[in-house]
């Protein structure tokens, strides 16, 4: 059939369809995960909004998945968000944010959550799950590493945030800032997803996948920070912009970012071309996103 204006529209609505409608079951199941743990997601900001953001950014970043495929990397982004939420701003001292870090620790090195900690629970579902694929025997330590990167990092700008409104703090460079970017949790949900859908023969460049993806991570993580500085001012999150990077400059550096990015996938697309594909999806659908909105609704912290 010859293109035409027609086709060409038929073709490409139907396939977003079929891509939204992988984001609609997985915002379902979101959904069911936020009922059995209602004291890890308030509403707001954790609203419906925000579960159909995150199931829509990995239906489109991995399109050819089927819902159940996709199951392991929303829920990992679910609990990124719990996780998230409980150290940011939850904890009130360091004591709280150390004992989080210890008790989801615990739980990834194969514990049995205390009945109280809903946030070792999730994990500890997101574990059982993983524990099911035939690969995760061989790669749990590289799944653990990424749990205590995120935590570790999460914790880390707790201490810089907890100095900030102390007064008298020293900022960490953009390049400290850009190396604990592992707080925004991306590597944990890929790395996740990865062991959970990945062939062997993929998974045996791992290390190379995980390096990439934390380039890629370093990218959103800019492109997130563009986006919400303002709300980062009225929560007193951290933001690049607060660390004496104009706009002008952050363009750059994510101008930057970006090539060393294109770069890694590039050496990676003739080993693990799917998955090359997923991190370049990744980029550019959280770039696009930001653009216009940010998956945290409104809140007062």
């Amino acid at each position: 059939m010859s293109s035409s204006p027609f086709v060409d529209g038929f073709t490409a609505a139907s396939e977003q369809g079929r891509i939204c409608a992988l984001a609609a079951r997985g915002h379902r199941d979101l959904q069911q995960r936020v009922a059995a743990y209602p004291r890890l997601f308030p509403d707001p900001p954790v609203d419906g909004a925000m579960l159909g953001a995150l199931a829509m950014s990995t239906a489109f970043i991995a399109p050819w998945c089927t819902a159940e495929q996709l199951r392991i990397a929303n829920r990992a982004s679910l609990w990124v968000t719990a996780e998230d939420w409980q150290i940011d701003f939850s904890a009130t001292s360091w004591e709280a944010v150390e004992s989080t870090v210890s008790s989801c620790l615990a739980v990834a090195d194969g514990g049995t959550p205390a009945d109280d900690d809903d946030l070792g629970r999730f994990l500890a579902e997101v574990r059982d799950e993983l524990a099911t694929r035939p690969a995760f025997a061989a790669l749990r330590s590289a799944w653990r590493e990424e749990v205590r990167r995120m935590l570790t990092a999460d914790a880390r700008e707790w201490r810089w945030r907890s100095a900030r409104t102390l007064g008298g703090w020293s900022p960490p460079t953009l390049a400290e800032y850009l190396d604990n970017a592992d707080n925004y949790g991306a590597s944990f949900v890929n790395v996740s997803h990865w062991i959970a859908t990945s062939e062997p023969d993929v998974l045996a460049h791992l290390p190379e996948l995980t390096a990439a993806s934390r380039e890629a991570q370093q990218a959103i993580r800019l492109v997130n920070d563009l986006a919400s500085y303002e709300r980062d001012v009225r929560s007193g999150d951290l933001n690049a912009l607060m660390l004496g990077v104009d706009r002008e400059e952050m363009t750059r550096h994510i101008a930057d970012q970006l090539d060393r990015c294109r770069k890694s996938l590039e050496d990676l697309a003739g080993s693990c071309p799917q998955e090359a594909l997923y991190l370049a999806r990744e980029i550019g659908f959280t770039s696009g996103f930001y653009h216009g909105t940010d998956f945290w609704g409104s809140f007062d912290r």
